[in-house]
């Protein structure tokens, strides 16, 4: 066994004995009953913050469990071998493919459907392909990074995008979908230009390599695919109309869940929603509100500045991307939102680039990350969390400063 797929020793467990994937919510759990206990946030903020962001809530168990449903019919598995096969073998056009898949599954999905369900897929076609191990480690990261800066674009790419969607209704920019399209896509066209660039120079031996041609895909119900297929389109047009997204996202994830149960019923289990996830941001949801009201806010505001100016959007953008770093992109957004004007759009969609395009630096910054080390390590394709924080120290200073850029044209 190598050294970089040798379990770590029990030593450098020391919470071995919790189930894998429960730390964190216990951690959360623990927490927020610790801020609740103590009177630090009182009972009638705790029910003030759960009206704010149950929406929020709703919409991570649904699209989870629609996502997971879309990749058991075999919707990434068929766009990941389409790939293959129109990259005619050529490293850098299957990789150009890829950003353009996972660009997609960020924007229509959220991000974590890129990190959980593309990032194994990606994988495994890539050691079926026998790509160069360069190639398949490309895969990896595109999949990684554009999970985060591609997550810009619509309030349902990311929970900081819903959370900021009901702080700029009121706003000159108005409220609901297009409105935040219109604010966002610029800055999420340069983040993801910005991406790929740097993901090109930094690997440019392996985009000249080859691979071999995968077979077809094997899609074990025809059927299920093509309606997990059209549901999965529909989810853009129905947010386009003006409807909620935790109403579109229940609502698509209803249709799978009775698509499944009629064609492949083994597949429906419990563990489809990730109620450990939703614990976790739930927590970390309480702990911060319980910090704004104690005295983060005024701290943050000495940081963050004031302005619109190039130099201001930028220095707001990098506060962002450097508090998301250091605690997770979510509880990051919500400190950093009481500063926020929905008078003032920019400077709202400034601190979405900072958390969501920013936290590519620590394992940590994201839980997206996070879940896409677990996706890599079931591949057998072990994290350098060193080098992976130093091609981070590379590409976010690149991202924000090409998407604020962007934003303040």
């Amino acid at each position: 066994m190598s050294p970089a797929t040798r379990p770590a020793p029990s030593w450098a467990r020391p919470w071995r004995w919790l189930p894998e994937g429960t730390l964190v919510p216990l951690v959360a759990v623990l927490a927020s009953a610790v801020v609740l206990a103590t009177g630090a946030l009182s009972p009638d903020a705790a029910g003030d913050l759960l009206g704010r962001t149950w929406s929020v809530l709703v919409f991570l168990l649904a699209a989870a469990v629609l996502a997971s449903l879309a990749g058991v019919a075999g919707v990434f598995e068929v766009a990941a071998v389409w790939a293959a096969r129109h990259g005619a073998g050529r490293t850098w056009r299957l990789w150009l493919l890829v950003v353009g898949i996972a660009t997609a599954a960020t924007v229509a999905l959220s991000l974590d459907t890129t990190a959980v369900l593309l990032t194994p897929v990606v994988l495994a076609l890539a050691r079926r392909a026998r790509m160069h191990a360069g190639a398949a480690a490309l895969l990896a990261l595109t999949c990684a990074w554009l999970a985060n800066t591609a997550s810009l674009l619509l309030p349902v790419s990311n929970l900081t995008n819903l959370l900021a969607l009901d702080a700029l209704e009121g706003g000159p920019a108005g409220g609901g979908v297009l409105a935040f399209a219109a604010l966002t896509w610029r800055p999420a066209l340069a983040s993801v230009v910005a991406t790929a660039v740097v993901l090109a120079l930094l690997h440019l031996p392996a985009l000249r390599t080859r691979y071999d041609q995968p077979g077809p895909a094997e899609v074990a119900d025809p059927v299920l695919l093509r309606v997990a297929a059209a549901v999965v389109v529909l989810v853009l047009p129905a947010l386009a109309v003006g409807l909620e997204p935790w109403a579109v996202a229940s609502a698509a994830a209803l249709v799978l869940v009775a698509a499944t149960a009629w064609r492949r019923r083994d597949a429906l289990r419990w563990d489809l929603v990730p109620l450990p996830l939703a614990v976790s941001v739930l927590g970390l949801f309480v702990v911060v509100e319980a910090l704004n009201q104690h005295g983060l806010t005024p701290a943050l505001a000495a940081v963050a500045g004031t302005g619109d100016s190039f130099g201001d959007l930028l220095r707001l953008a990098a506060t962002s991307a450097g508090a998301a770093n250091a605690v997770d992109n979510l509880p990051a957004y919500l400190a950093l939102q009481p500063l926020l004007d929905p008078s003032d759009p920019l400077r709202t969609a400034a601190v979405l680039v900072g958390v969501n395009a920013g936290p590519l630096i620590t394992p940590w910054g994201s839980l997206a990350v996070l879940l896409w080390a677990r996706a890599c390590r079931a591949e057998g394709v072990p994290v350098q969390w060193g080098r992976f924080a130093l091609k981070g120290l590379v590409l976010v200073p690149v991202v924000l400063v090409a998407a604020v850029a962007a934003l303040a044209l």
